[in-house]
């Protein structure tokens, strides 16, 4: 069972950066694609960035531009570099990865979802 840990939330000054981390661990077989996402309160969750494992990327709206995705396949970790946040990108980032494999269950991929890290943009 893959564990997702996401690490780098904080509170960040308007117009400042994070880089929020998140490792998988226990993986079986091998992690494909990977992926950011967040939510508000009270509002449905979004994707933010995704990222396969041969390195291409998809951004949503709010993060073109300003953040970026990244991953080191050998350590099973995603990255994302936010800049030049705003209050509006105040959220729980969670962190997504699948897994693909001949698994004991008779599937062959797995959804796993980190447990999200806070990010408080605000001056």
């Amino acid at each position: 069972q893959v564990q997702l840990v996401e690490s780098g939330g904080g509170l960040v000054q308007p117009g400042g950066s994070l880089r929020l981390s998140c490792v998988a661990s226990g993986v079986t077989f091998e992690i494909n694609s990977m992926a950011w996402y967040r939510q508000v309160a009270g509002k449905k969750r979004e994707l933010v960035a995704t990222i396969a494992r041969s390195g291409s990327t998809f951004y949503g709206d709010s993060a073109k531009g300003r953040f970026t995705i990244t991953r080191v396949n050998v350590k099973d970790t995603v990255y994302l570099q936010m800049n030049n946040l705003k209050p509006e990108d105040t959220a729980v980032y969670y962190c997504n990865a699948d897994e693909y494999g001949d698994f004991a269950d008779g599937t062959y991929g797995k959804n796993y979802w980190g447990k999200g890290t806070l990010v408080t943009v605000a001056s």
